[in-house]
């Protein structure tokens, strides 16, 4: 019940939303003159919810242009920019770091200071390329102008979008390495070098499964098992430049052999196969050179590059993640180091947060803005609200594409809990809480009748009385066949209406009350409550520390509580696949510092993801005094000012909500 397979296609609302919505915010961000800034804002106002436009930007005044494509090589592709005056009538060029990063391929360096970010492209490592750094609105900009000029790019600007054009490069070479990994890469298991004649961008982007089915047994007697080993997985480099010809012809797919030839004869004698090439396939579409990888699982690419000679190295490895601790602002740094456990290493991903660091806030946030019906990917949930960064949040029915579990927000219940799930709570001061919470609310009329009302504004859907208010959307459709929708105005019972079949009859919520549906047994309470009945309703939490906090996700389960493992996904209502299964997992933590973390554990080195056992364990091991665990597989994701950190966007399915961080101006 908590995720269901598949995600939906862009729906009514979510196009709507992105009309209405994501434009005055792009306006807002990448304004050219006041009066822009001033238009764009005014048109966010007019955007629900009316309490997401205090997070709106100042106007740029300083910025000459800006926009939010980015023309490379001829290629239009989504990344903001901005060009500022300079010295001497210079203009000076600025990309997201987000954007530079995953269009021309670069690795950020450690750095302790969030005004400097060192790179390595095409350099030396030992001494990198440093680049001036400035917030603005949701991002972070990088200086490339001498970058840009030292690498003979031209760069021009065409209304919204930047025109990068790089010199043209050639790739002179694509071999793969026989040679043994070494002391200093012991955890190598294959290098493939590709030899440039100068240095160009260059990209990595995982691909599809490739399935490969299982050897048969050798014994006449065995039958051939109908499962499969693990699939190989589909990697493409691509690089601006084109490769010689000879080259393409020695990466070009062989045609299959005959059935009855010498060599197919031969496997079929005996159950050892020869490896599948790594190497795929070398293309040139478009003055790109695509060399297509198939990489046994439990392995992963890990690209960097080198100078003289220019060269693009390509490690398979089972510990491909690349070690990081950035200062990303003051306050939010970004970290992605291996956590042992045991002989397991896991790769994790994060981000710290002072939230006593004057300017930096957290806030819930969601995908639709007219309603709670609707999913879309997290980078444009986070970019639509102006975070700076952000995590998924707690879980959601796929196919409806409502929530399932707690959303609060500046003391406005959202969607309410269920099944007394993990939470956490927080307040604007830096203050947190966490614990399994329940939202206690009862009807209670004028003769003092009172009745449980079980769920609000939840997809979760039980015999029993729910609530729908505003937040739900302006309407509401039956999710259950035959409910009785009671319309309450002004704490008065105004109507009685049949729901019929389910998702057939949409049924305006009122501005100034809500809906009260009565499913299955609750049916015959109808009766008890006429037209005109009178009623209010008291509304508690349990704990009652969670009423404290004007801020609240549910997810689960709860991990960790005063340093403490306090797992029970049981006691959650969770099934028993869930608790065994391993996989990519998020979670959120306090440590005993006040920092907060925001993290993504992906596969371990050769193998799945964690446990729920091993994922409270990690949590533990890097310092959680209070930790919880948030939606996970594909719905992990771990954003920072315009990319996802912890895996290619292509791979992220869409989710309902998260935890958005915002940096005051």
């Amino acid at each position: 019940m908590v995720k269901m397979p598949n995600c939906c296609q862009l729906g009514n609302s979510e196009r709507r939303f992105f009309q209405a919505t994501v434009s005055p915010i792009l306006l807002t961000v990448l304004c050219l003159t006041t009066t822009c800034a001033t238009n764009a804002q005014e048109s966010l106002k007019n955007t629900k919810p009316p309490s997401l436009t205090s997070q709106t930007t100042p106007p740029l005044t300083s910025v000459a242009s800006s926009g939010n494509q980015i023309s490379l090589n001829g290629r239009t592709l989504p990344g903001t920019w901005l060009q500022r005056p300079g010295k001497a009538g210079q203009v000076t060029t600025h990309l997201s770091d987000g954007g530079f990063r995953q269009l021309i391929g670069v690795n950020f360096l450690n750095s302790s200071n969030s005004a400097r970010q060192p790179i390595q492209w095409f350099s030396s490592v030992t001494k990198p390329l440093v680049l001036a750094t400035r917030l603005l609105g949701a991002y972070r900009y990088l200086d490339i102008t001498n970058f840009a000029q030292t690498s003979g790019w031209q760069i021009q600007t065409n209304g919204n979008t930047l025109v990068i054009a790089t010199p043209k490069a050639r790739v002179t070479n694509i071999v793969q390495s026989q040679e043994p990994p070494d002391a200093s890469a012991p955890f190598q298991q294959a290098r493939i070098l590709v030899d440039l004649d100068r240095p160009t961008p260059w990209q990595v982007a995982q691909g599809s499964a490739i399935a490969k089915p299982q050897t048969p047994s050798s014994a006449p007697d065995t039958p051939t098992p109908k499962s499969t080993v693990p699939a190989n997985r589909e990697w493409t480099v691509t690089l601006d430049g084109i490769a010689d010809p000879v080259l393409i012809e020695r990466h070009s797919p062989k045609p299959p052999e005959p059935a009855t030839s010498l060599p197919n004869l031969l496997k079929q004698l005996s159950p050892a196969q020869t490896p599948e090439p790594l190497i795929q396939q070398v293309e040139v579409v478009k003055n790109q050179t695509i060399i297509r990888l198939s990489v046994p699982f439990g392995l992963l690419p890990q690209v960097s590059t080198v100078a003289n000679p220019n060269r693009l190295l390509i490690d398979i490895r089972p510990d491909a993640l690349q070690e990081r601790d950035i200062t990303w602002a003051p306050g939010l740094r970004w970290r992605q180091h291996y956590v042992n456990l045991g002989t397991e290493r896991f790769p994790v991903v994060w981000l710290e947060v002072n939230p006593r660091k004057f300017g930096l806030t957290l806030k819930p946030i969601w995908a639709t803005p007219d309603g709670l019906a609707g999913t879309a990917p997290l980078i444009q949930i986070a970019q639509r609200y102006l975070a700076v960064a952000g995590i998924n949040g707690g879980y959601f029915n796929r196919n409806n594409r409502l929530p399932l579990g707690a959303i609060r927000r500046d003391n406005r219940w959202v969607s309410g809990p269920i099944l007394n799930r993990g939470a956490i709570a927080w307040n604007d001061s830096g203050q947190f809480y966490f614990g399994r919470l329940t939202l206690e609310e009862t009807l209670i009329t004028a003769n003092n009748q009172r009745l449980p009302i079980l769920f609000l504004n939840s997809g979760y859907v039980q015999s029993g009385i729910s609530r729908y208010t505003p937040a739900w959307g302006s309407t509401y459709t039956p999710l259950t066949d035959n409910e009785i929708i009671l319309v309450v105005e002004k704490d008065q019972i105004t109507n009685q209406l049949p729901g019929g079949k389910v998702g057939e009859k949409a049924v305006p919520i009122p501005q100034n009350g809500y809906l009260l549906t009565l499913r299955a047994n609750a049916v015959s309470a109808a009766s008890q409550l006429p037209i005109g009945t009178k009623v209010n309703i008291s509304s508690a939490t349990a704990p009652t520390d969670f009423s404290r906090y004007p801020h609240i996700i549910g997810a689960g389960p709860l991990l960790i509580q005063n340093r403490q493992i306090v797992l029970d996904a049981k006691v959650e209502k969770f099934s028993n696949a869930f608790i065994a299964e391993k996989a990519i997992r998020s979670g959120i933590c306090t440590t005993a510092t006040g920092t907060l973390m925001i993290t993504a554990v992906h596969n371990r080195a050769g193998g799945y993801g964690p446990t729920l056992a091993e994922h409270a364990q990690l949590m533990q091991l890097m310092g959680c005094v209070d930790a919880l665990n948030l939606d996970g597989g594909s719905s992990t994701s771990l954003y920072l000012g315009g990319q996802l950190l912890d895996r290619a966007p292509s791979t992220a399915a869409r989710v309902h909500n998260g935890i958005g961080i915002f940096l005051k101006p």
